[in-house]
This record gives structure tokens, sequence and C-alpha cells, in this order.
């Protein structure tokens, strides 16, 4: 399970990772990886890493935000 908005953008962003094959794409829910989403304040947050750093996030859904944001770090 999961919030609602979580559950709408989860099917794009399976669909995106088939798309944007060049990007690694992972799914953490704040439930069940406390650990690895404790400083999650807003949910889906989107972050996105180069190298090993994050170079940048994203908050909330929207399937087309999120395909420009993928586009633009692909």
């Amino acid at each position: 399970q999961g919030c609602g908005v979580c559950n709408q953008i989860l099917p794009p962003f399976c669909k995106f990772s088939n798309e944007f094959k060049n990007l690694t794409f992972v799914y953490a829910h704040v439930d069940e990886c406390p650990e690895t989403t404790q400083n999650i304040r807003y949910t889906p947050t989107f972050h996105f890493y180069r190298d090993g750093e994050r170079v940048d996030e994203m908050f909330g859904a929207g399937e087309e935000r999120l395909r420009d944001r993928l586009w633009l770090h692909s």
C-alpha cells in the first residue's frame, strides 16, 4: 500500500524505467524502508543522482513533470 498520489505515479514510474534505459530507477516505500527514507518529508519525492551525488529532487507527482525531469537528466 501507499498514498493515493504515490500509487498513481508508480505505473508511469515503472514505464519510464523502461523508456529511459540509461538511468537507474530505485523505489523505496517510506514505511518499509524507514532508514533509507528518514529524511523524506513529502511523498512522493524523486531524487536524481549523478556520480553518487544528489543533483536534483522533485516533490509531488505529475507524469509529464516527471518525464521532463527524467529527460533532463538522461
